[in-house]
């Protein structure tokens, strides 16, 4: 599904949310692992699950041509700085819903990139039909939790040790939902 582009202006950061294009898959993919060493947030530690740009084209291709699917970018002076994705699945009984994952480039934290990705997504998903947004979120990620919760997200899950990081600690994942008014 594609999206109009849309303008921001936050503590003087200009940058663009757009739907991604095939054009866009070196920058990912480059991006993808840079992210992945920033922070702990992430599921992957830098270059594991590694996609190449062919596999991101894949990806923005196949997320372009399906009615339950949102691939977007965050761009700054020409930049691609974050990006989002939902991701629905074709089975019927799961066709209601869709999960949500976000990242954003630890330089450009605090300009609501990544509550604006949020925002675009609850909107395509209730212009689109989709009744339930989930997504997964490590404990002790607070700020990400609270935006959520904030944005109608309620904690459903506490998948508890779920996640073993680079110094040997086990972290709890929160699964949360959001279901349209």
């Amino acid at each position: 599904m594609i999206i109009d582009q849309q303008e921001y202006n936050i503590k003087g950061l200009s940058y663009s949310i757009r739907s991604a294009e095939e054009k866009d898959a070196e920058a990912l993919s480059s991006l993808r692992v840079q992210m992945d060493g920033e922070t702990e947030n992430m599921d992957r530690e830098e270059g594991e699950a590694y996609i190449d740009a062919a596999g991101f084209r894949q990806i923005i291709h196949s997320d372009t041509d399906k009615s339950r699917n949102l691939f977007l970018v965050a761009v700054v002076a020409g930049e691609i700085v974050g990006y989002s994705r939902c991701e629905g699945r074709e089975l019927k009984r799961f066709w209601h819903k869709v999960e949500f994952g976000v990242c954003v480039a630890k330089a450009y934290w605090g300009h609501g990139i990544g509550k604006n990705f949020l925002v675009q997504s609850i909107e395509w998903a209730d212009q689109t039909g989709v009744e339930k947004m989930t997504l997964n979120v490590v404990a002790s990620n607070e700020k990400a939790i609270e935006l959520y919760q904030k944005s109608g997200f309620e904690i459903e899950g506490i998948l508890k040790k779920d996640r073993r990081h680079v110094d040997g600690k086990y972290h709890d994942t929160i699964v949360m939902g959001r279901f349209k008014d």
